[in-house]
């Protein structure tokens, strides 16, 4: 029997911070090591699907029929443009799911019970990492009660800190009531510029506050990260030698090291 995947949400209810990108780019460098990848787009804005080249006329079904409409991953999933990688992709669908979960009776555990399914065992993946919306509502609680653990992008910027402990509550929430074995992966500093005195400021707080919570790679601004959406790739194939790419190398190292 394959052993299941390990099941990781990309979380933050903060914009902007690099969540979209980390899950993106963490995926793409998973897939360079060799392991299997499943990426699921749960933000209605899309920008994942977009980010790894999925055109909205490929997206005929996508991670709402996962969740509302009983239909296996192996109909939803689409490969990426990247060896080892797929996709269920999102679509504006999803922006009115909040309202019909509402109303379902196992409304946070729809997303565990579509990952837990003889099609995902079939396609053996060894990472399934979740792009959450930047809101903590119910699709984030699904995406949490699904995983084994919430890996946090974190903006080097003021107030960074403050943003987090309404996160950490979430999950502590979610551990008492639905999934006892959620755990924090980690904090990872993202737009991270050295020369920046409060950036570096924002590291030593967070390492302080959060001690071996934090990785020790650090994502810094860089252009080519910024770019490589408007191609439909990620960093790490759209110039694998530039910051961005050695850096989420580096953040999946750490991850796949712990396991």
């Amino acid at each position: 029997m394959p052993t299941p995947p390990r099941i990781v949400s990309v979380a933050n209810q903060k914009g902007g911070v690099g969540k979209t990108t980390t899950a993106i780019n963490l995926g793409a460098a998973l897939a360079s090591f060799g392991k299997k990848v499943l990426l699921i787009d749960l933000d209605p804005q899309g920008n994942a699907s977009t980010g790894l080249g999925v055109d909205q006329s490929d997206r005929r079904v996508s991670t709402y029929d996962l969740l509302l409409n009983d239909m296996d991953v192996e109909r939803v999933a689409i490969p990426a443009n990247v060896p080892n990688l797929w996709i269920t992709p999102a679509t504006t669908d999803l922006s009115s799911a909040d309202l019909e979960l509402v109303s379902t009776a196992r409304r946070v555990f729809l997303l565990r019970d579509a990952l837990r399914t003889p099609a995902v065992s079939r396609m053996e993946f060894d990472y399934i990492l979740i792009d959450c919306p930047p809101s903590l509502n119910l699709l984030t609680l699904n995406a949490m009660v699904a995983s084994d653990s919430v890996l946090v992008p974190l903006q080097a910027e003021f107030f960074a800190l403050e943003g987090l402990s309404q996160l950490m509550l979430s999950v502590r929430e979610v551990r008492e009531t639905a999934n006892p074995n959620l755990r924090i992966e980690g904090v990872v500093l993202t737009m991270y510029d050295k020369r920046n005195n409060l950036c570096h400021q924002v590291e030593v707080d967070a390492r302080e506050n959060l001690q071996n919570l934090v990785f020790e790679t650090m994502i810094p601004r860089n252009v080519r990260l910024s770019e490589a959406p408007s191609y439909g790739m990620p960093v790490t194939n759209y110039d694998p030698t530039s910051r961005g790419a050695v850096a989420y190398k580096a953040l999946a190292r750490e991850i796949s090291e712990r396991y």
